[in-house]
């Protein structure tokens, strides 16, 4: 976002906030005190699967490696609040990267299908070539 639509973005959100009678200053993170308001602005989207998140269990652990840019990153969304843990953070954004690149995931997944098939054809075309059979009397 170019600086004078960034401008103009945090003029409309004071607007709004004003008109619902909240005061708000802008501070750094360092200055931050239980009596701060925190503004965390997120797209619908974003907001949508972090609501989800909330809702749905995160039972599988996926470890990934990150650089210290990525890191500090997530340790930023943690700070303004809109996540609890740099975990998740990471889950958040994968989830918005899978779903951005939605239609190209799918292409791939009809592939693999495809890829699958092939593959058990192969299988049983071996095994009627080696004749070998299960006791239901079907290639194996």
């Amino acid at each position: 976002m170019a600086e004078k639509e960034t401008a103009g973005f945090f003029d409309r959100i004071k607007d709004e906030l004003d008109r619902w009678g909240i005061a708000l200053e802008t501070v750094s993170c360092n200055d931050l005190t239980p009596e701060c308001l925190k503004v965390v602005c997120m797209p619908a989207g974003l907001r949508e699967s972090l609501d989800d998140l909330g809702h749905k269990p995160r039972g599988r652990v996926v470890m990934v490696r990150v650089d210290d840019g990525t890191s500090d990153k997530l340790d930023s969304w943690v700070a303004t609040g809109a996540v609890k843990t740099r975990s998740e953070a990471a889950a958040l954004f994968i989830r918005e990267g899978l779903r951005v690149r939605e239609q190209e995931l799918s292409e791939m997944e009809a592939a693999l299908s495809g890829v699958e098939t092939a593959k058990d054809e192969l299988r049983r075309k071996a095994r009627e070539v080696l004749g070998t059979e299960d006791e239901k009397g079907q290639a194996t």
